[in-house]
């Protein structure tokens, strides 16, 4: 099967607004703070269309020149705003973080304490391949891997990544009329490893208020990169506002990703995303996720509280308090019977330690709470 490459504007288009990724749409690194000029202005219950971008293949340590890199693994059809992004005078720092992060939209009527809710309803693949990258410095084994200072006994295509970096190329192949991700196993073997592919946004979320940077890297109330592999197209993800008008960003696309994303990176790839941005005013907002004022994913089959932290121990005690308090708030279950509820049927997991601020989610079964609804 031959996956289309999704240009800028070319291909379906299914939002009421279309968002493309050109520079003076995205941010390099850094997240919209209350200061950022919208790049759209939607109504509540709009639908948008926003073609993200992969940083994997413009870093700096890839030579920041996407055509020659992509070229190494026989890729010749570049997206056309990777390669205007890579040869912009966009300023870049990598302290602050690698992602493209595109927007924000101001929706209208959205005020600081509302939450606004994203409903995804498509993610399509703009390209048929991706990275999973390793840096020095980064990762659950900083320090251990990457195993070799310049990266060479284990490349076998990628001759321009530098300082350590290692970046394996990822192509999608259908495999039984679903998506794979597949990886060469190393050392010239002709073996491959394989998984499914399950697209999702790492990054969604609404400016903070603040008027200081804010570094695209650790999530947190705002949402940013929260990296929770459950936000899939049918998925929801309730926000807290911060500031008028929300100002809703997006990036970060990813094709698959193990819960941890223990390397640094998930399979990073460019997609096209259609999400629907809602305002939930007091009692909608109530109705929804109680009087959580934190991140909250929605699954056809999970409630999905989350907790964040940089210590892991404190993210974990964060995630159970959070979903303790949507139990107690939205459903009207005492504190202490939530809590044992969780303890024989709430599933907790690491969503990423990479993040500076790591993540940890609780998997709420709706099933067991048919009788409540």
């Amino acid at each position: 099967m031959i996956f289309p490459t999704l240009h800028p504007g070319e291909g379906h288009i299914g939002g009421e607004h279309y968002l493309p990724s050109h520079p003076d749409e995205v941010l390099w690194g850094w997240l919209p703070n209350a200061q950022t000029r919208p790049a759209l202005s939607v109504a509540s219950g709009d639908t948008v269309t926003i073609d993200t971008v992969s940083h994997e293949g413009i870093l700096e340590d890839q030579g920041r020149d996407p055509v020659s890199y992509f070229a190494q693994f026989g890729v010749t059809n570049v997206l056309k705003d990777v390669i205007d992004i890579a040869s912009s005078p966009l300023a870049h720092d990598d302290s602050c973080g690698p992602h493209i992060v595109t927007g924000p939209v101001r929706v209208a009527n959205a005020d600081p304490g509302d939450v606004l809710k994203i409903e995804v309803l498509d993610l399509a693949m703009r390209v048929p391949y991706g990275f999973v990258s390793s840096r020095h410095g980064y990762g659950a084994l900083a320090g251990e891997f990457p195993e070799f200072p310049d990266s060479e006994p284990v490349r076998e295509v990628d001759q321009i990544v530098s300082m350590g970096t290692i970046c394996h190329f990822s192509w999608v192949e259908m495999l039984q009329g679903k998506p794979y991700g597949k990886i060469a196993a190393g050392h010239g073997s002709g073996r491959t490893v394989q998984f499914p592919v399950n697209p999702f946004l790492g990054i969604m979320g609404v400016a903070r208020a603040t008027e200081d940077p804010v570094p695209s890297v650790p999530p947190g109330t705002h949402g940013g990169n929260i990296d929770i592999k459950h936000v899939v197209t049918g998925s929801t993800l309730y926000l807290p506002v911060q500031v008028e008008g929300a100002n809703f960003f997006a990036g970060d696309p990813h094709f698959a990703q193990g819960n941890g994303e223990v390397a640094l990176t998930a399979l990073e790839a460019s997609l096209r995303a259609t999400v629907r941005l809602t305002v939930l005013k007091s009692g909608d907002a109530h109705s929804a996720i109680g009087a959580l004022t934190n991140p909250v994913v929605e699954t056809a089959t999970h409630w999905i509280p989350t907790g964040m932290d940089a210590d892991l121990d404190e993210a974990m005690r964060i995630a159970v308090r959070n979903a303790i308090a949507f139990l107690n708030t939205r459903f009207g279950v005492p504190r202490d019977v939530a809590l044992a509820y969780l303890s024989a049927a709430g599933d907790f997991e690491v969503s990423q330690v990479v993040d500076a601020v790591k993540g940890v989610h609780c998997m709420i079964r709706k099933a067991d709470w048919a009788a409540w609804l």
